[in-house]
């Protein structure tokens, strides 16, 4: 068997036109990239698939890669080759990356070398592959947004899928009270595994009247929404005075009343991970490897596809009845 990195080339899923998943096609003569300065080649392990994918590669995101390109940011693997200036990091090294520069669906991926850190021998690659976008959408969305402060409650609303499950485990070593929604009775029990103090079903029609009861007159402080064009109107309702709704995901419109946030002075704050400073990413990675050190901070994998099933990953992530972890390809 001739190797990839012999021939200087890989197989990797590039994506030629916007559309449904069928537009993933996987090639096996893509050339594998060269790290400049600065810059790592990751020899891909396993790699994370994150709702926004999907809606980048359907072409209606507000960013759209120039085509063609591979999708994939939360790679998980072992450093191939860095390039000059590249210190922090040798061949061999266990990793995981937060971005890519060439896409993660593929056999070797590029890497800033800031945006790659080690992948403790803890956690393997598969929950490697789980850390990146979540951990640090849901601390931004936590902190940096939020200004969650220990003693509050949260409710993380679609708290099993990969960055619920990241808030969940986040807020309940910060000191928060944590609520979380899941839809089946395997993701309930899943969130109270991971730092729920309680867990709600909202295909449940009465949910949110059980979370009132929970809550008391007070309300919850701050939910994490993760589809607010299903829930942002029933959110308003469950927020204490001053409360803020978190709009992580969404797929669609809403309509909602004003005067709901007049009564309460309470906020509705979008979150987007894109937008991170360069000091508020250094944050999110400083708080992400303490989590991983002191054992808290425990991605939960959930369904593995092979590159080769890389259209059934993005049709499942959408369309499947509850997540349970984080969705990953294994390379």
């Amino acid at each position: 068997v001739v190797m990839a990195a012999t021939r200087n080339v890989m197989r990797a899923v590039r994506v030629f036109e916007f559309g449904g998943p069928e537009v993933l096609k996987l090639q096996s003569d893509v050339l594998v990239p060269v790290p400049k300065e600065n810059q790592v080649l990751i020899k891909v392990r396993a790699c994370g698939v994150n709702p926004v994918e999907t809606y980048i590669r359907s072409g209606t995101y507000a960013r759209k890669p120039a085509l063609p390109y591979t999708p994939g940011s939360d790679v998980a693997g072992l450093i191939e080759s860095v390039g000059e200036d590249v210190t922090a990091f040798k061949k061999g090294d266990r990793v995981f990356t937060l971005e890519t520069l060439s896409g993660g669906y593929a056999e070797y991926a590029l890497a800033a070398a800031n945006r790659v850190f080690p992948l403790p021998d803890k956690l393997d690659f598969r929950q490697g592959a789980a850390i990146g976008v979540p951990y640090f959408t849901a601390y931004r969305a936590l902190f940096q947004k939020g200004c969650a402060k220990a003693g509050e409650s949260v409710l993380v609303h679609g708290a099993s899928g990969g960055v619920g499950l990241a808030a969940c485990q986040i807020a309940r070593a910060c000191g928060l009270k944590v609520l979380g929604t899941a839809g089946t009775e395997e993701g309930m029990n899943m969130i109270l595994r991971n730092g729920a103090h309680q867990a709600f079903n909202h295909r449940d029609p009465n949910y949110t009247e059980k979370i009132k009861a929970c809550t008391g007159p007070g309300g919850v402080d701050i939910i994490i929404e993760m589809l607010s064009n299903v829930n942002l109107d029933a959110d308003l309702q469950l927020l204490s005075h001053a409360g803020r709704v978190m709009v992580v995901g969404c797929r669609g419109r809403i309509e909602i009343n004003p005067r709901d946030t007049m009564s309460k002075e309470s906020s509705i704050i979008g979150v987007s991970l894109f937008l991170a400073t360069e000091e508020e990413r250094h944050e999110c990675a400083t708080a992400v490897l303490d989590g991983i050190e002191a054992g808290w901070l425990k991605p939960v994998v959930g369904s593995e596809y092979p590159l080769e099933k890389v259209a059934k990953a993005h049709q499942d992530i959408i369309c499947s009845s509850g997540a349970r972890g984080k969705m990953v390809l294994l390379v």
